[in-house]
């Protein structure tokens, strides 16, 4: 049900890493409880972030909803196409929906997030 080369948090972000940069997005998860989305309000290219901490919103048509970073670093990409097709976010959360991609100033910080299966049985005990 979610990919099993990707890592989750507690906030329903996964990651993916290749070397030190890492793709984040929103798990399908969390793009079904919000409904379909109309606005992703994203960080600059350059920007530095904080695990833990917001890196933007998410809006859809229930509710608008923080971005919390799985890890911390420099924001290197933004996926600027989310500014015209938001909605993508809910047709392909593990694809074209990422959000942005971050060098990671620690890498380590990676060990903290959850299997696609520690995942799975995080979301059955929310739902």
């Amino acid at each position: 049900m979610y990919p099993k080369e990707l890592k989750y948090d507690k906030e329903h972000e996964w990651i993916k890493v290749t070397d030190d940069v890492a793709v984040v997005g929103i798990s399908d998860f969390a793009q079904d409880q919000l409904g379909e989305v109309v606005y992703v309000d994203l960080p600059a290219v350059g920007d530095e972030i904080v695990a833990g901490e917001n890196f933007g919103e998410i809006e859809s048509v229930k509710s608008v909803s923080e971005l919390i970073s799985p890890v911390s670093g420099e924001v290197v990409e933004v996926n600027d196409a989310l500014g015209d097709t938001p909605e993508t976010v809910n047709e392909d959360p593990y694809g074209d929906g990422w959000m942005i991609k971050i060098k990671m100033g620690d890498p380590a910080q990676v060990d903290d997030l959850m299997t696609a299966d520690e995942y799975e049985a995080f979301v059955a005990e929310e739902a």
